[in-house]
């Protein structure tokens, strides 16, 4: 575990994570104001999606569709801004293309597209649906003797839905132990809190009541997120309920859901970009 969490490992990671969301910001800047983007969830994974991609992933950039790779579903879909963030940095695809993001043709569109997108491993569009296609893909990997693990983000809001309980069964039925499921808890989704909308609380006693193990982590916490995503889970399925910040990083974004869905204007991303600059990791 030492080599996982090291101090210089962490402070990489850290900074991975600001340049990420700088790109983010950026991307979400430059598109126009005809192209809204979803800036305040795609910051609140930042972190998360950075220690996937440039830690804990066996991923191939060179071999998008590489058989014995892991698999990655984002589930919370209109989060895509930071994981195309995270793909272009990877070198999957051209930087050049985030500029492009939901302009008609393009390759990023406003939720991940498998058929379109270099490093896209299931398609996102209605909240809820994500986890079933994780189910398949865990399953297909015992099915075929593979060793590859299912990946798949959660929002919070999204948790309501009914078609992620059925899936929380399944995945507890077939003891699921090579699925992780990171549930990104912001505390907002698209028109209000989730408390307000629907409670899910207590979600860690409900979902070791569905027979998973749990972990409750800082999602903004680099080595608590890769200690989390380190844990092995013996005959279970593995559910991460990372506690983060919507807009985190950027000041006036941070717990302000109106940034669920906003362009950014010049004077913002300018302010926003200045912070970011400032924070460095040593």
């Amino acid at each position: 575990m030492k080599d996982l969490i090291n101090k210089d490992e962490i402070n990489r990671l850290e900074n991975i994570s600001i340049e990420l969301r700088f790109m983010i910001v950026d991307m979400l800047h430059k598109i126009g104001s005809e192209y809204k983007g979803h800036p305040g969830g795609a910051l609140s994974i930042a972190d998360i999606i950075t220690c996937l991609y440039f830690k804990i992933l066996n991923i191939d950039p060179d071999d998008p569709k590489w058989n014995e790779r892991d698999r990655v579903v984002l589930s919370k879909g209109h989060a895509c801004p930071a994981l195309y963030a995270a793909l272009a940095l990877r070198g999957f695809f051209d930087k050049e293309h985030l500029y492009t993001f939901r302009h008609i043709g393009s390759m990023l569109q406003g939720h991940p597209d498998m058929r379109k997108t270099p490093g896209i491993d299931m398609t996102a569009g209605s909240l809820g649906n994500g986890l079933g296609a994780g189910v398949g893909m865990a399953l297909s990997a015992i099915m075929d003797k593979k060793n590859y693990k299912t990946y798949v983000l959660i929002g919070d809001g999204e948790m309501q839905e009914g078609l992620i309980w059925e899936s929380i069964m399944t995945c507890s039925h077939y003891r699921l132990s090579n699925l992780v499921a990171v549930i990104d808890r912001n505390n907002w989704q698209s028109c209000d809190s989730v408390t307000n909308t629907i409670d899910l609380e207590p979600l860690s006693k409900k979902l070791i009541y569905f027979n998973w193990n749990v972990l409750e982590i800082d999602g903004h916490n680099i080595s608590d997120i890769i200690k989390a995503f380190s844990t092995e889970s013996k005959d279970k399925p593995l559910a991460i309920i990372a506690n983060t910040i919507k807009g985190k990083g950027v000041s006036f974004m941070e717990n302000d859901n109106s940034w669920h869905q906003k362009s950014i204007t010049d004077e913002e991303s300018a302010i926003a970009l200045s912070e970011l600059k400032e924070v460095k990791y040593e």
